[in-house]
């Protein structure tokens, strides 16, 4: 729709011309339990106080409704079907002071954008919240749709009667005739407003705190839920997490929780993981857990909470300008994430859990055609919507962790305080932050912007050793290489450590690999010696970057790569361990490992890895290189070893262990021969067991997705399983699996249903999806190779881009990874440079993947061939 992507120039002159003074939005949304069409829009009510610094001068305001009742700029009535065009109400001879009054009919949402309206299958229930990040406040109410357009807003929300009402002030007083009236906000910006609303479970609780001058901080808390997942619902860990991150923040923040209440919202069909508004934190609701989870499970949501908490001061007290400095509170969060998780909570290995999974997201996006530097170009709202990526967050999260290590814990905080003190409730861009940590550091920090956070890509780091006559170290030096397309090198802080075996330390007595020397030195250039380690004994392992703190790929010399081979299990230090795993999945990535040695190690010495966080990465990624990086002619093969090896680990794990549980879930997800899916059918029917093992409702489900998919349960079995679990989730569960069965007219509906029609919700359609794409069912998804490059423009041009983006990942035909399918993906770049670049972003990152996959299977298929 024209005006709907707003670009930045346009941001910033109407930055230019306007400052907001406040916000009055009044919502009625008792038509929510209406049924039929009356029952698919709501009353939005707004005036806004602005300034213009320009009188004469005309603007524009955003709003994404269906229809307009009136709009009144200075008293003076418009006609709405003059100045308002769907997207943008043109404002024409501003005075210096105005008041903007907009009427309108706005549509709830079923796509998790704007106003979301949710009707529980299990009790009828209707659940209403509002998800707006980067720029859905405009589809509930008329305003400036722009970060540094920041104003102090109030809020008053008609629902029926009886309903919990949420928004980012305290309600003042009692709801009288279902009207609820919130205090006045600090100023913030449009896209951190909320309005969480209906018969939700709510839980209280409060936090205090006294400070070192005597003053007391009491900060109300709240978390709620729909009614049905109540009985799972276990607030009191939520609250216990909540208190530490406060405590926490506040002990290096030196800034008081400047928001009033703090209220944790649970909520159904929410596309992230959960969105920082001030005071009113929604999570998806899969974050309260119906079945047993592992304890990775817990420590994720704690990191979670961590990372939206650190949003209330880098993101919400102190706002980029505009999303080209999105980093400045994603990247933030995610680093006070896990360095408040670390610090403040029971998961003292959130860093382990830090290296191994959510770098290798980072890792991923930055060897993408699509990666950016962390501080990014940002052209418009479509390019924002897409940056908020692995870069953004954990290459962020891992630049700003090497920092620390390059200027000081101290100074890093002391910088921070600074900056939330000099820039609070306003807008700020990266000179202001890097102005901070000068003064607090000493260090000159422009060249280490240029280096890391204005240059994009990864280096790697491989040491390089020579030895003499008796064994011992004569140099250690480390290479550092970048890719031609990126050729920036970088100053990387690094630990290098020593490793080889020492007895009587293992499980048993016997030996483990230990570290018996180490040095930290500043990577600068192609070649950095270590001369503190020369004249020491030969290691068996050299590891670079041992702790983890820089963000680069890891290489091994052929010694070490030797003995990962031999003894990868035999590695004492979980975080040593953690290294050295993602280490060899890039190389596997990058086709320097094949496919089949990666396989082989996590056969053999996944078993023996302790942390869970690390164990569940690595049954993701054999899957991976399983279905992506084998060899065709090895496939089937690996995958027959690789399911022995899970149902052998399944068996041997403790009984009623998170880690039996990680390895049933790895086995359920591998299962494709008859015995283990009879096996499979056997705990689903109770005919077989494995002791410790709860087979659960969310684990009936899981277990259910393969038998479905191998043509073992038909339509009449999944449905009996919906029968007994007629919840939200439950409902998911179904449409994912009835999605999997191997029917071409399955296939076909599933395909209409989520690509041509737009009449299921956003988690339908990820869970049509999701079912869809079976990597065992080429043949039959062969036909939609072509249909998805014809319908991937339109899609974009008709569906909402939450929903666009999801359709175009999930069904880009990554099962048929072969040169046909890199050839479609070539033909439709070639053929559409007109598309939107946001969409041709998607595609070409799709068709990265699909390309860096044929090349392992290459890699893979060698190995094969090697006598």
């Amino acid at each position: 729709m024209p005006g709907e992507n707003l670009s930045r120039d346009e941001a910033q002159e109407r930055g230019r011309l306007l400052s907001v003074d406040s916000y009055d939005v009044a919502l009625d949304v008792r038509s929510a339990v209406t049924s039929g069409p009356e029952g698919e829009t709501f009353r939005s009510l707004t005036t806004l106080r602005f300034r213009c610094a320009e009188p004469g001068a005309s603007a524009f305001a955003d709003l994404l409704a269906p229809s307009v009742t009136s709009v009144t700029l200075n008293g003076r009535e418009l006609d709405p079907a003059a100045v308002f065009d769907g997207t943008r109400i043109t404002l024409d001879a501003l005075a210096a002071e105005n008041t903007l009054v907009v009427d309108a009919r706005c549509a709830y949402s079923r796509t998790g954008e704007g106003l979301h309206r949710f009707v529980d299958p299990e009790d009828g229930e209707v659940y209403l919240y509002t998800q707006y990040e980067p720029a859905d406040a405009r589809r509930v109410f008329a305003n400036f749709e722009q970060p540094d357009l920041k104003a102090p807003f109030t809020f008053e929300v008609t629902a029926p009667e009886g309903w919990t009402v949420l928004s980012n002030g305290a309600q003042e007083g009692e709801a009288e005739g279902g009207r609820h009236r919130f205090a006045t906000t600090e100023p913030i910006s449009t896209y951190i407003t909320a309005v969480v609303a209906g018969p939700y479970h709510y839980v209280c609780d409060v936090y205090r705190r006294t400070f070192e001058d005597g003053t007391e901080l009491e900060v109300p808390l709240g978390a709620l839920c729909r009614k049905g997942l109540a009985k799972h619902f276990d607030a009191d860990d939520v609250f216990t997490v909540t208190k530490q991150g406060l405590d926490f923040f506040h002990d290096h923040f030196d800034f008081p929780y400047p928001f009033g209440k703090y209220d944790s919202a649970f909520v159904p069909e929410y596309n992230l993981g959960a969105m920082e508004n001030p005071g009113c934190v929604t999570f998806r609701e899969e974050f309260i857990f119906r079945g047993k989870v592992t304890e990775a499970s817990y420590e994720h949501r704690a990191n979670v909470i961590l990372h939206e908490m650190a949003h209330m001061w880098f993101g919400d007290l102190v706002t980029m300008q505009w999303w080209d400095d999105l980093w400045l509170k994603e990247s933030y969060a995610d680093f006070m994430g896990a360095f408040a998780l670390v610090g403040a909570t029971r998961f003292a290995d959130g860093w382990i859990t830090f290296a191994n999974r959510r770098k290798s997201w980072a890792y991923h996006a930055d060897q993408l055609p699509s990666t950016h530097p962390v501080t990014a170009d940002i052209r418009d709202l479509e390019d924002a919507k897409l940056n908020f990526d692995g870069i953004t967050y954990a290459k962020g999260a891992a630049v700003l962790k090497q920092l620390v290590a390059y200027v000081g814990q101290d100074a890093f905080l002391e910088g921070a305080r600074r900056y939330f003190k000099r820039h609070a409730y306003g807008n700020t861009r990266l000179g202001d932050l890097l102005a901070a940590l000068e003064e607090t550091s000493g260090r000159e920090l422009a060249s280490w912007s240029r280096a890391w956070l204005e240059t994009a890509g990864v280096n790697s780091l491989t040491p390089q050793v020579t030895y003499d006559a008796q064994d011992r170290i004569t140099e250690l030096s480390i290479l550092q290489e970048a890719a031609p397309s990126h050729p920036q090198l970088r100053v990387h802080r690094v630990a290098v450590g020593l490793y080889r075996r020492q007895d009587g330390l293992a499980e048993g007595g016997g030996s483990a690999l230990v570290r018996y020397a180490r040095a930290e030195v500043d990577v600068d250039g192609p070649r950095t010696a270590v001369p503190e380690l020369a004249g020491l004994e030969r290691p068996e392992l050299v590891l670079v970057n041992d702790e983890d703190l820089t963000y680069a790929k890891v290489r091994f010399d052929e010694g070490s790569l030797a003995t990962l081979r031999a003894r990868l299990g035999d590695l004492a230090d979980p975080m040593a361990r953690a290294v050295c795993w993602a280490a060899l999945w890039g190389l596997t990535r990058d086709g320097l490992v094949p496919a089949r040695d990666y396989l082989d190690l996590v056969r053999r010495f996944a078993g023996r890895e302790t942390g869970i966080g690390v164990l569940q990465s690595l049954h993701g990624q054999a899957r991976t290189a399983l279905e992506q990086y084998s060899a065709p002619e090895h496939r089937e093969q690996a995958a027959r070893e690789l399911a022995e090896a899970a149902l052998h680990e399944l068996r041997l794990a403790e009984p009623g262990s998170g880690h039996q549980l990680a390895w049933a879930r790895h086995f359920i997800a591998l299962a494709a021969a008859p015995a283990d899916l009879q096996l499979l059918q056997g705990l689903l029917d109770g005919t077989a067991k494995i002791d410790g093992l709860d087979v659960d409702q969310e684990l009936r489900w899981t277990i259910l997705e393969p038998l479905a998919a191998h043509g073992v349960a038909d339509e009449g079995v999944i449905s009996a399983e919906l029968a007994r679990d007629n919840t939200a989730s439950g409902k998911r569960h179904q449409v994912r699996c009835l999605a999997a069965r191997p029917s071409a007219e399955v296939k076909a509906e599933a395909w209409e249903a989520a690509v041509e029609s737009d009449a299921l919700s956003n988690a339908l359609v990820e869970a049509t999806n999701a079912g869809f794409a079976q990597f065992g069912q080429r043949e039959l998804l062969t036909p939609y190779r072509a249909r998805y490059f014809a319908a991937i423009e339109r899609v974009w041009r008709e569906r909402s881009i939450e929903i666009a983006m999801e359709v175009v990942r999930a069904l880009f035909p990554a099962w048929l990874v072969e040169q046909d399918t890199l050839d479609a993906a070539d033909g439709w770049l070639d053929g559409h440079p007109q598309a939107a670049p946001a969409l041709r972003r998607l595609v070409l990152e799709k068709r990265d993947d699909l390309a860096r996959a044929l090349r392992a299977q290459a890699c893979d298929e060698a190995a094969g061939a090697r006598p």
